[in-house]
């Protein structure tokens, strides 16, 4: 797998052993030009698999950026991935539903590459509006097979939909915080709550 932009462009990333479905080319491409400038923005990689998602956000000025992955034998490859990137990035080995509750920090984005076979995705959106786990206007993206379209709300609590995008048998799916903090300083850095 390759970087497509940003100041890590080209550069190659590892696929660790053991089960992996790595974002195509193609969609991160697409994600990360919806995006746009991601400079100063605070960035949670969920399932994070080979760390290449979030290594494509720090890339492009993403920061911090954190990861996290339960598999303990895809650590040493991500780990390797990620010792590329300059600027803040950590990886949590845990599980994401524990790691959710007990998380530190708000984030911008966080974006979720759950296993396709996984079911209660919409419980993991449900979880991260509940642990107040993105800032104010923060984005919740969500990868998931296109055959289960029908199970994602427009509204989940203070998240709601404003895009979506297929791609083969992949779809991303866009949420926006609506809860206004009422905080002042809700703006990247992973904010500690």
């Amino acid at each position: 797998m390759r970087i497509t932009g940003g100041i890590y462009r080209g550069r190659t990333v590892a696929c660790p052993p053991g089960i992996i479905r790595p974002a195509m080319d193609m969609m991160r491409e697409s994600l990360f030009s919806i995006l746009g400038n991601l400079e100063g923005k605070s960035w949670l990689d969920l399932f994070t698999g080979s760390g290449c998602v979030g290594i494509e956000a720090a890339s492009r000025g993403a920061s911090p950026v954190h990861l996290v992955e339960k598999d303990r034998g895809k650590k040493a490859t991500i780990q390797a991935n990620i010792s590329m990137v300059e600027s803040e990035i950590k990886l949590f080995m845990a599980d994401v539903h524990r790691f959710i509750p007990t998380a530190k920090c708000q984030y911008d984005i966080v974006y979720a590459d759950p296993p396709f076979p996984m079911h209660g995705k919409v419980g993991l959106a449900e979880s991260v509006d509940k642990q107040h786990l993105l800032t104010e206007n923060g984005l919740f993206i969500i990868h998931y097979p296109s055959e289960e379209k029908g199970q994602w709300p427009q509204r989940i609590g203070n998240l709601v939909c404003y895009d979506q995008r297929k791609y083969g048998r992949s779809t991303l799916r866009f949420y926006r915080n609506t809860k206004e903090t009422g905080e002042t300083d809700v703006q990247g850095n992973g904010n500690d709550r």
